[in-house]
């Protein structure tokens, strides 16, 4: 992540004597924070950042950080992880930034387990599924292009629509291509039936595998007796 920056990226906790003289110069400078292994309750020495607290002076900005008014870089930006497997923080938090959750869920990894198994024991029906969604995308993307091109030429004609030859043409060809990425569909869709019964008969397995990692997962919460 901070080998796109020129400044680079500085990696911090909130137990560390330096924390926030860490936090000050990458506002300064310019710097992307990292504050790793937060928790539930947050350090209110970091309510100006994320409630972005600036206030304008000159032609810059500058925000209070401590008993400090410093220098604030647009470039700078801050990051914060937590190793809490699901974590729940207040509304109050929630507003003031971007949650993004890694947490995996039992469907989610069942579907990723299913795959690699497929892929392992059956790679051509795998191969075709993969194909199918990629056809699928660009006979959507195809059928938008075409109503996307009648609609401006309708909203661009004038006089008689029969008198327009451009747009009655574009009308002929969007019915046949229409026709052809139609027959395109239902073929697709018997390939998807078929491929979805061959990956039913691994399902068990795959939901086996999900089970036993979650299994494996919370055996940290077992006390030691």
């Amino acid at each position: 992540m901070g080998k796109d920056t020129e400044t680079g990226i500085d990696v911090c906790k909130l137990s560390e004597k330096n924390f926030l003289r860490t936090l000050e110069l990458g506002i300064q400078f310019g710097k992307w924070i990292l504050l790793e292994n937060i928790g539930i309750n947050l350090d209110p020495a970091l309510e100006p950042v994320l409630q972005q607290q600036k206030v304008k002076e000159g032609s810059g900005f500058t925000i209070r950080l401590g008993d400090k008014s410093i220098t604030y870089s647009e470039s700078f930006k801050f990051f914060m992880t937590t190793t809490l497997p699901n974590p729940h923080y207040s509304p109050e938090i929630c507003v003031q930034v971007t949650l993004l959750n890694f947490m995996v869920t039992p469907d989610g990894l069942q579907d990723q387990m299913l795959g690699i198994l497929v892929a392992k024991e059956e790679p051509e029906v795998e191969k075709k599924r993969q194909n199918l969604v990629v056809e699928s995308a660009q006979s959507k993307a195809q059928l938008k292009e075409i109503e996307d091109r009648i609609l401006y030429l309708l909203s661009v004609s004038t006089g008689n629509i029969l008198d327009d030859e451009e747009l009655i043409t574009t009308l002929a060809n969007s019915k046949v291509t229409s026709v052809k990425i139609e027959e395109r569909v239902k073929e697709q869709e018997k390939t998807a039936q078929l491929v979805q019964q061959t990956r039913e008969n691994y399902v068990p397995v795959a939901v086996r595998s999900s089970a036993m990692f979650f299994v494996i997962a919370d055996l940290c919460k077992v006390e030691p007796t």
